[in-house]
This record gives structure tokens, C-alpha cells and sequence, in this order.
């Protein structure tokens, strides 16, 4: 049964095609040479029905080409590769062949073929591209904003902005920062010395252990549970590699997750030496399984609870391999809390509102009442035994992992679900370096070295070079249900939330994540949420989704201002 059966249901209809995408890669036609990306991936979304995620760029310098994800103040250069995301290759190739002169009036993107004037327009365009600047262009360009600039002197105005707006973005830094003359004795080192991270000094594991009392005490909210299963002796799983994208830099320091880790002291002091440096975590020593742990460090007032288990499954039966966090996981779902428990009051904003960890208490959520509305997920070794993690699920013992409700709702996730990356990467090696940046918050070559040769994160002095890493884009997640975008849940299409986004805040929108059951009228109806990947443009918004976006850095630590210029 594929997408749009009548025997499915309409979730599962709406999930499936979200699955048939995949990543491809495409040389951008000669017509988008000049283009912001912004204005480029609208006009590839509106006129093409592709989602463009990201582009090639080849610095100046002829260092290291570099994939940017959304981009801001970025034109398209000449023979760009673009990053996307679609049905089949043979889509992406739209992204080649158009041609503003032929194909602006065609309102079916399948009518965009090969035309006869490609190959002069490319030649047009590259030896545009070519001509030698005058430095005096370069001044009278620098206040020009985008939208005054005419295509001819689209090429003259790459150049302009790209000058005077590092150095604008050098001097604010020096400003905000970094002095010229950095005093390193009185400088703080918030970064590590790639600049991609968060990082502390080194601190100890007895500094870190919370009891039950204290973890009680501590006012935990909006926070990350690890229930980690292991013996003493059980092999290293790298906790650094779940922690580390959670302390990426272009997170502002208030907007960083706690991470509290529930589990046996003795394997996490083992794994301790990876963590040290990383700021806001916490580790309970105690069982995943107990409830009265669960309760200490409020478990149904995080903002996701991971289940993790390092143990070496027997040989005997593949379905045992993964009966601790399994159980883990319906243990938490069979919970119920009180909702007036550790739920603060909104005006708790006070200067002095400070939780025992030193971190400001924010109201994030209203705590779950049910176990069964915390948000989970529980990594699997054995496939089929996703059946066991939903009791209400229905789902036929033979399914697909991928055609699972647990999986589509992002409940559960397998280790076999690489070797669909490893495939994917086969045929396009690209594509595992651009979602290696989207999973792993930033990934730079040096930072690699240093993790490869064992030396762990070391701290770096904050200067203009680093802290311009900071300045990349992070997946987030929008409500429609109230803020700037709520408009857009009354009926409108998918299409205009995708314009209206990108133009106005600077954020590439990727997908919805929907609840399964839209009216939770029925008895039958439930909280959970699935995922629809790059949805048709035509598609219907409903007030209650959410919205996956590409987010754009921004300097000014403001709730929700993703104003893609700069004040």
C-alpha cells in the first residue's frame, strides 16, 4: 500500500509521503546567479516544488568548500550546488533546467524542461560573473540592501556586501566580546577552540551527582532525561556524542537544555572524562525503573526523556535485547502525576528566581499528568521489537520499522536506521555531511582532529574568527497555535506559511509535525504527533500543528526574533 491508499489511515497517508523524500544534489541554474538563498528557495519551492535546504560555497581563499544550511546574506554564485529535498532526481533536475526567459509564465513545474537558450545564458552569466570589480563600486554598494539592487550589477553587489559586512560583523564582535587586545587572564573561555561548542572548565563527577533529596529540591523543568541502563563493565556508548549537540553554539548559554543523566555512577564516571567539559549536566545515581527517581527529577515536566541502555544483548533471544528499555518506557507511560507538583507560576520572571543549579527558572510547559504525554524516545537494538513500546498500537508484527506508529511519531529509534544513511551516502557522499551538520549542530574538520586524536574539547579564547562559527542556522520547532505564525493555522495552505517564514524571519520551514488524531474528540484519541516531511504546497494547516524550521542565528537573546537583517 503506498501513499494515498483508501485502506490507510489519513495520518498514515500523510506520513508516507513525507518518507518517498530523499536528499539530492543539483548544480543551480545560471537564472538563480545572484539571487539571496532566501529568494532563491522560494522561487525553487513557489515556481519549482522543490525544497532547497542548503548550497555549496566556495570561499575566496580557495580553502575547503563548505556547505552553508540556509544561509543569510549568501548570493548565489555561478554553478552552485544545491542541497535538496524531493521525490526523485528527476525533479531536482527542474532546478537546472529553469529558465526565467522560458519558463516564467509555466504554471505546471512538470513543463520545465531542457530549453534551447540554456547553454547561452550559462555562458552569459559566468563571464558576468568574471568581470573584474572596481573598489570604487564597493563603496557606494555598502548600504544597499538586497532588494534596491538591479540584476545588472547583481554580480558587483555579491562583492560589496560581502566585504563591508564582515567587517561589519569583525568590529561588532570586538564589541560585543573580544577587544583587539585580548587580556587572556581576565577572558573567559565560553567556546571551545573551534568556536562550535559550548564549553566549561572541567568539572568533577562527585560535583555533578544529585541524590534523590537534592535532585528533588532542584527545581527541573524543560530539562533532558537520559535513563541509561548499564553495568559497570558494560562498553563506552559515547554519551559525548547524544550531549554535544544539545551544547552547540549557536544556542544562546539560557537557551541550553539541562541534561540529567538516571543510572549507575560507576559506568557514567567511565564515561565522564567526555563530559566534563560540557556545561548543565547532572547525574542521579539511581534505576530507570524507579518511580521514585523518575518523580526527583520530574520527569513529566522535561522536554524529552531518552532511554538508553549500553548493555550487551544475550544471544539467546533477539527479543530480550531490549527488554530494559522497553519496559523503562511503559513504566513512565503507566505513571500519573499531580499537575500542580513543581508547575511554577508564569510570573516566577523574578531577578532573584533562581533554581539551586544557578539557572533561571522559566515556565517551558505545563507538566504532563499521564505518563503516556511525556515526550520519549527509546533506542532499540532488535527491529520488531518496536511492537512492545505502545499497547494501543495496532501495528502488524512484520511492519517496516519505518511504517511503525512509534517511529513516525518519533518515539523510537533503531541503529538499522543507519544503514539507510550508509546507502544514501553511497550514491550522493554530500548528503551525509549536510545532515551530519543538522544532527551534530556543526561538524568543522579541525574540531574532528581533535576529537579523533583523544584530546577531548579544549577550551578557546573568544575571538572574531570563533564567535563567527556561532552564526549558523538550527532546526527548531514553531506552534501555530499562538505567536506571530498562529494566522497561518486558521485554514491557510502550507504554501504560504513557507513564504511568509522564510521572507519575514529568515526560516526555512521543513516539515509539520501533526497531531494524529486532529480532534481529540473521541475517546480513542490520543496526544501523539506524527512527522510529515516537506509537505505539498497545497496542503491544509490546522491550528494545532507544529513546524520544523531551519532557524537563522541571532545575536539578540530575544524569545522570537528571527529577523533574517540586521539592526
Amino acid at each position: 500500500m503506498g501513499p494515498g491508499s483508501p485502506d490507510m489511515a489519513a495520518w498514515q497517508n500523510d506520513y508516507l509521503k513525507g518518507t518517498g523524500c530523499e536528499m539530492y544534489t543539483e548544480t543551480i541554474s545560471p537564472t538563480f546567479t545572484g539571487m539571496a538563498f532566501s529568494q532563491a528557495a522560494e522561487t525553487c519551492f513557489v515556481k519549482l516544488k522543490l525544497l532547497l535546504l542548503a548550497i555549496e560555497i566556495r570561499p575566496d581563499d580557495g580553502s575547503d568548500r563548505k556547505i552553508s544550511i540556509n544561509p543569510r546574506g549568501v548570493k548565489i554564485s555561478p554553478n552552485t550546488v544545491g542541497f535538496f529535498i524531493a521525490q526523485s532526481a528527476e525533479e531536482v533536475k527542474r532546478a537546472w533546467f529553469f529558465c526565467k526567459a522560458c519558463h516564467e509564465d509555466i504554471k505546471d513545474e512538470k513543463q520545465i524542461k531542457k530549453c534551447k537558450c540554456k547553454a547561452l545564458a550559462g555562458s552569459k552569466k559566468t563571464s558576468l560573473a568574471t568581470m573584474p570589480i572596481k573598489p570604487s563600486a564597493l563603496k557606494k554598494t555598502v548600504s544597499m540592501k538586497d532588494g534596491n539592487t538591479n540584476a545588472v550589477n547583481g554580480r558587483t553587489t555579491i562583492a560589496a556586501t560581502d566585504g563591508p559586512k564582515k567587517e561589519k560583523t569583525e568590529s561588532r564582535l570586538d564589541a560585543d566580546s573580544t577587544p583587539n587586545d585580548i587580556d587572556f587572564k581576565s577572558t573567559e573561555m565560553r567556546y571551545d577552540s573551534t568556536g562550535m561548542f559550548h564549553w566549561t572548565q572541567s568539572t568533577s563527577i562527585e560535583d555533578s551527582i544529585l541524590d534523590r533529596n537534592q535532585a528533588a529540591m532542584t527545581v527541573l523543568n524543560g530539562h533532558v532525561v537520559v535513563c541509561l541502563f548499564a553495568d559497570p563493565d558494560s562498553p563506552l556508548i559515547g554519551l559525548r556524542n547524544l550531549v554535544m549537540p544539545l551544547r552547540a553554539s549557536n544556542f544562546h548559554y539560557h537557551e541550553l537544555k539541562h541534561v540529567v543523566i538516571v543510572g549507575a555512577v560507576d559506568y557514567i564516571r567511565r564515561e565522564w572524562k567526555t563530559l566534563q567539559n560540557l556545561p548543565k549536566i547532572s547525574v542521579l545515581n539511581g534505576s530507570p525503573l524507579s518511580r521514585a527517581d523518575l518523580r526527583a527529577v520530574n520527569v513529566n515536566l522535561c522536554d524529552m526523556c531518552v532511554i538508553l541502555s549500553a548493555k550487551v544483548p544475550s544471544n539467546d533471544d533477539p527479543t530480550l535485547a531490549d527488554k530494559e528499555a522497553i519496559l523503562a518506557s511503559l513504566n513512565i507511560k503507566a505513571m500519573t502525576f499531580d499537575d500542580t507538583i513543581g508547575v511554577l507560576n508564569q510570573s516566577s520572571n523574578a531577578p532573584d528566581a533562581m533554581s539551586p543549579l544557578g539557572s533561571p527558572i522559566v515556565l517551558h510547559r505545563k507538566g504532563s499528568v499521564y505518563g503516556s504525554n511525556v515526550p520519549m524516545i527509546t533506542e532499540l537494538v532488535n527491529d520488531s521489537n518496536v511492537q512492545f513500546l505502545d499497547q494501543d498500537d495496532d501495528d502488524d508484527p512484520d511492519t517496516e520499522l519505518y511504517l511503525t506508529q512509534p517511529f513516525a511519531c518519533g518515539t523510537a529509534f533503531a541503529v538499522s536506521v543507519l544503514d539507510s544513511l550508509m546507502s544514501t551516502t553511497y550514491f550522493n557522499q554530500n548528503a551525509l555531511t549536510l545532515i551530519r551538520s543538522l544532527i551534530t549542530g556543526g561538524a568543522t574538520p579541525e574540531l574532528e582532529i581533535i576529537l579523533a586524536e583523544g584530546a577531548g574539547l579544549r577550551g578557546g579564547y573568544s575571538t572574531p574568527d570563533t564567535l563567527s562559527h556561532r552564526d549558523r542556522c538550527r532546526v527548531g520547532q514553531i506552534s501555530l497555535s499562538d505567536g506571530p505564525l498562529a494566522t497561518f493555522g486558521e485554514g491557510r495552505k502550507y504554501q504560504d506559511l513557507f513564504v511568509a517564514s522564510l521572507r519575514n524571519y529568515g526560516m526555512l520551514c521543513i516539515g509539520l509535525y501533526r497531531l494524529r488524531d486532529a480532534a481529540l474528540t473521541t475517546v480513542d484519541a490520543t496526544s501523539k504527533r506524527y512527522v510529515i516531511t516537506n509537505p505539498p504546497f497545497d496542503f491544509g494547516l490546522l491550528p494545532t500543528d507544529q513546524v520544523y524550521v531551519l532557524l537563522p542565528f541571532e545575536r539578540k537573546q530575544s524569545r522570537f526574533s528571527f529577523s533574517e537583517t540586521e539592526v
